[in-house]
């Protein structure tokens, strides 16, 4: 073998080696700067997923605020509210009371002028009925007519009786009925204020005749009215 081709190839050898060598620590620096960005774009974004969260917190905690104020004043308006509702309530039981005092004081002060009797003789009032008849009508249109002033100045107690013929309930039951029907006639064709005008039933109580006659019981089937002025 030449001697001259025995020597190029250790050198061969070593250049390729020395290639090699640096072909792969290019390749570590190469892979190593890729690592660390990935790294630094990691911890960016990081950064950058903390901050919005601070500010999402900041964003939150605002509208906690807001919403506690809101409902702090919802409350108080509330409060407010009940008070004045209270206020009202008691304003308005205290008017109908004093309403009701004057009523009962000028009650008091009245005096009976009139007393009318409607019963079967004198109002129609057939058995176990309670229209009012024309007849009765006609009794309470020379009653108010009779008081010359205005009736609306003056109080009416109208009381509903019935004879014995029944059950007491049935009988209590009719006689406001026909006491109502008075009521209604007084206010609706003389207008008479409701509030001036009390009716009230006795059924078969305190009867002005025996039950035990024909006659008796038609004088029970009957309506009192009493005026006061």
């Amino acid at each position: 073998m030449n001697r001259n081709l025995l020597m190029i190839v250790p050198v061969v050898a070593i250049a390729l080696g020395s290639s090699t060598a640096c072909a792969s620590k290019k390749f570590v620096r190469t892979s190593v700067g890729q690592v660390n960005d990935k790294a630094d774009s990691i911890a960016r974004s990081l950064e950058e997923t903390q901050e919005r969260t601070r500010q999402n917190e900041g964003k939150i905690n605002d509208v906690d605020q807001k919403a506690q104020a809101a409902n702090t004043a919802a409350t108080t308006a509330q409060s407010a509210a009940d008070k004045a509702n209270a206020a009202a309530s008691e304003a308005a039981q205290a008017a109908a009371s004093a309403n009701q005092r004057a009523e009962t004081v000028d009650k008091a002060s009245k005096r009976l002028v009139y007393e009318v009797v409607l019963n079967e003789d004198q109002g129609n009032f057939k058995f176990g009925k309670k229209e009012l008849p024309d007849e009765a009508k006609a009794k309470l249109d020379q009653m108010i007519e009779g008081l010359k002033a205005d009736p609306k100045g003056a109080y009416f107690e109208i009381a509903g009786y019935t004879d014995s013929i029944g059950s007491p309930e049935l009988n209590e039951k009719l006689g406001l009925e026909r006491a109502e029907a008075v009521k209604r006639y007084l206010y609706e064709t003389h207008q008479v204020p409701l509030h001036k005008i009390n009716a009230i039933s006795y059924g078969e109580e305190n009867p002005a005749a025996d039950n035990k006659t024909r006659a008796g019981r038609a004088q029970n089937r009957r309506v009192v009215i009493k005026v006061l002025i």
